[in-house]
């Protein structure tokens, strides 16, 4: 039974693995992160195309380099996969996959924040108000049992990019923490926000 967190929950990854009966819970390295996401009826007229990213973040809380933002364009970074760009959110479950394989991933990096941005928000006139359903879970990449999951809820209106979840480093083990932290300007804000420069 997968641990279900509300907005600013922490859980160890060891201790949902186990409590999933996850067999030696604590030595778990390869997880996948599952978004997930529908859209309100909109007659807008455009697609709807919502993409899932991760930041690779140093102590600053900055990435080490353009390397740690992993994304639909540069899918592959130290430890972590992008596994491809869901342009429709048609369909069950996860609309966008993220390989983790927490043993790879550099020391220097302490934090792995997941993040969810509309394309072309503003040219399209599109928020996450218009999203529905959105949720993040973390499963165990080699049997698919479902560890962790956070539903995001409905509390957005003019955002257009939100920072969902985090896997982070504490006292020498990973724990998630169930963010939901809204951002306007997009992709863009982000990206400045974490030491990108996609200028």
């Amino acid at each position: 039974m997968a641990v279900s967190l509300s907005k600013g929950g922490k859980i160890s990854l060891a201790k949902a693995a186990a409590d999933a009966g996850i067999p030696n819970a604590a030595a778990l390295t390869k997880v996948n992160v599952g978004l997930g996401w529908d859209v309100k009826r909109y007659d807008g007229g455009s697609d709807f195309d919502l993409d899932a990213a991760a930041f690779m973040l140093a102590a600053t809380g900055k990435v080490r380099s353009e390397a740690d933002f992993i994304f639909y364009n540069q899918k592959v970074g130290p430890g972590v996969t992008h596994l491809g760009d869901n342009r429709t959110g048609e369909g069950e479950g996860d609309d966008e996959t993220i390989e983790i394989d927490l043993s790879q991933v550099p020391a220097d990096v302490e934090k792995i924040s997941f993040t969810v941005t509309i394309d072309q928000a503003d040219v399209r006139n599109q928020n996450f108000g218009m999203v529905e359903n959105s949720f993040v879970r973390v499963y165990d990449a080699a049997t698919g049992t479902e560890l962790i999951r956070y539903d995001l809820g409905e509390d957005y209106s003019v955002e257009t990019a939100v920072v969902v979840a985090e896997l982070y480093r504490h006292n020498g083990e990973w724990k998630f923490n169930a963010i939901g932290s809204g951002f306007q300007g997009g992709l863009g804000a982000l990206c400045a926000n974490f030491g990108v420069n996609i200028g």
